[in-house]
């Protein structure tokens, strides 16, 4: 049941839907029948419960993180390493338009998230202002 939907809100949503095109659901593991009302009431229950029970992970989780961060543990992941000659080349040729930003990209080996990251602080320590249009 906990697998169904990422809350409880949603696990009842995608019930009304199931319900309205007349579709039972039945666990077999839980014991449930949601063409019943104790059916709907256990659901509804364990919807809670499960959405609860990851509340308390993502909090716990957080907290753990949060004391690793205090001991000097844990630090997030490695920024990728840069080529700043090799990228400033690119960005001149991506500029010019002499190739494409996906080009740039996969020459550099990075995803469009980490080149859009990296081109804006590449400017930003460059002193390159992108044009704004009146």
């Amino acid at each position: 049941i906990s697998r169904l939907g990422r809350s409880s809100k949603d696990l009842l949503n995608i019930i009304d839907t199931l319900t309205d095109k007349r579709v039972t659901l039945i666990s077999h593991k839980e014991k449930i029948d949601t063409d019943t009302p104790t059916g709907k009431f256990m659901l509804t229950v364990f919807a809670a419960l499960s959405q609860l029970e990851r509340e308390q992970l993502k909090q716990r989780q957080r907290e753990g993180i949060e004391i690793a961060k205090a001991q000097g543990k844990y630090t997030g992941r490695k920024p990728i390493e840069i080529d700043w000659m090799r990228f400033g080349q690119l960005y001149g040729e991506w500029k010019s338009k002499s190739i494409t930003g996906r080009d740039f990209m996969w020459r550099m080996g990075l995803s469009a998230n980490t080149f859009y990251r990296r081109v804006r602080e590449y400017e930003a320590t460059h002193g390159i202002a992108e044009p704004t249009s009146a």
